[in-house]
């Protein structure tokens, strides 16, 4: 049975991050009681046919519930929920927590029966539920009081009391493989006086030239279009230059036509649904830069496209794009495709693919003019128990040239312990043979543990699309939880040859001084 959804409930919920029910995405909303929503497209959504969740009139969660968050975790689907209310003066705070079942989200596995959180507060205004958030170990709950006031309370996650049922515990990340993140994260958040970067500005793609570290950073508006914006920064960390318009922008007479004349495709857009350019990768070779990203049409085609510009023009911020190319087949979804920073043995390398083998067309020239152009790929959605990276996802930005090797960062899970959490890893590659693997980092180097990696569109995401070398530092810039760009960095020399003799590189920081930031 398919019910009307009251869209005023269905914003009071919450869509469960990285998750899909039958190719849909889940949503827990409120109408009083918790209800359960699918969409195959995050527009349009259909409701079960009945609650999920109800007011207990002997317990404590006896009034109304609110959804505060959902989130995927091994021991089933965490639902937090509010149950606050005013009697007699005061404000009676109570949080709940439910478990349904991943294999159908619509079946309770449990449900507390004693809040997570209560509290009693003499308060004359009124309140009213906004979120609850993971902070490391603990979960973050927040209240509005009247019209810019709040509550804020934080717990022990209740994660950390799952015991044997949960494959993730809350315990510190290990040192020797955290990657150190600047104190002042994040360096690049979406700004509401533009209308085309309100809602997301994450995965930057990163070119050091002209002393300057370049970003070209994806944003979103307020119409769901991804857009490329600029900022760059002197030292790699606080940014000094950033563009009130954006650089490039995808074709939107491709847009209107392949809405009219294809089927949509089974994808989900990071933060914005109405296609655009998506995650940047910039690559320098012989004085011209090079841009690979994802053109997403909104509706029926994602494919992977190339354009250029003179290192002249782009130091002197201007604009001249060549006209982007598709280099991926019709048809076919495809992403995270970059280019070597030089020529091997006198022919562009395109790496396009690291699973479950690295494949890399040599080319003459980039001309792609003609669908009979295209590079050709396979990309696997095997996955390997026993390894940390048992699903790698794709590259992360081009490939750095190091006297050991190739140093290529790339995206993985680990589907099997730790589900739907984006995490880094890093392998050498051969100089001479890059489709060989010399080592490869056997635990991740930077997992989303901070809070800007978990508030935003898509929480437990660290996503590269950027890194430089400065000063014999390895600069990383990542994207975290599909919102907000932000930076790591390490010891070169130090991390690689830590990476070939042990496979296990330890990280370390310079603390930065922090500056005014745009």
């Amino acid at each position: 049975m398919v019910e009307k959804i009251n869209k005023k409930n269905l914003n009071n919920g919450c869509t469960v991050p990285n998750y899909l029910y039958k190719d849909r995405q889940v949503r827990y909303y409120d109408s009083p009681e918790i209800r359960i929503a699918f969409s195959g497209d995050g527009k349009k959504w259909e409701d079960s046919g009945h609650p999920v969740l109800k007011p207990r009139e002997t317990s404590f969660d006896s009034q109304p519930l609110t959804v505060i968050e959902a989130v995927l975790t091994t021991a089933g689907i965490m639902v937090f929920y509010d149950s606050s209310f005013r009697d007699k003066g005061k404000i009676n705070f109570r949080v709940g927590l439910a478990f349904f079942d991943p294999e159908d989200p619509t079946k309770l596995i449990e449900r507390n029966n004693s809040p997570i959180y209560q509290h009693e507060l003499k308060m004359r205004d009124k309140i009213v539920s906004v979120k609850a958030l993971q902070d490391k170990e603990d979960l973050v709950i927040t209240w509005k009081t009247g019209v810019l006031d709040k509550i804020e309370v934080r717990i022990p996650h209740p994660y950390i009391y799952l015991g044997e049922r949960n494959g993730r515990k809350l315990t510190p990340v290990k040192k020797q493989f955290e990657v150190n993140r600047y104190e002042n994260n994040p360096i690049i958040k979406p700004q509401e006086e533009n209308e085309w970067e309100t809602k997301a500005t994450f995965n930057p793609a990163a070119l050091l030239a002209g002393d300057k570290i370049h970003l070209l950073y994806r944003a979103i508006g307020y119409d769901d279009v991804s857009v490329l914006g600029y900022a760059s920064s002197e030292d790699g960390f606080n940014i000094k230059e950033r563009f009130n318009y954006p650089v490039f922008l995808n074709n939107p007479k491709e847009i209107k036509k392949n809405k009219i004349e294809k089927f949509p495709i089974s994808y989900i857009s990071g933060g914005g649904g109405n296609g655009g350019c998506e995650d940047p990768r910039l690559t320098l070779i012989d004085d011209v830069v090079y841009l690979t990203y994802t053109a997403f049409d909104g509706w029926g085609s994602l494919r992977m496209a190339l354009s250029s510009l003179s290192l002249k023009d782009f130091l002197n911020k201007e604009w001249n794009w060549e006209e982007p190319v598709m280099i991926s087949p019709s048809g076919e979804i495809h992403k995270n495709w970059v280019l070597f920073p030089e020529k091997i043995n006198g022919k562009f390398a395109v790496l396009h693919s690291v699973n479950p083998d690295i494949l890399i067309d040599y080319l003459d020239n980039l001309d792609f003019k003609g669908e009979d152009k295209c590079i050709q790929s396979f990309f696997s959605s095997l996955k390997n128990k026993g390894r940390w990276d048992s699903w790698v996802r794709g590259v992360g930005p081009p490939p750095i040239k190091t006297e050991k090797g190739w140093l290529l960062i790339y995206h993985a899970m680990d589907v099997f312990r730790d589900p739907n959490r984006y995490k880094l890893g890093v392998m050498l590659l051969d100089l001479n043979d890059p489709q060989k693997i010399i080592a490869r980092s056997k635990e991740p180097i930077l997992e989303p543990d901070e809070s800007y990696e978990n508030d935003g569109w898509k929480a437990g995401v660290a996503y590269c699309c950027g890194a430089v070398v400065k000063e014999g530092q390895l600069l990383i810039y990542y994207g975290g939880a599909d919102t907000v760009s932000c930076v790591a960095e390490t010891d070169l020399k130090k991390f690689i040859e830590t990476l070939v003799t042990t496979e296990k590189p330890k990280i370390k920081r310079v603390k930065r001084k922090k500056l005014n930031k745009l």
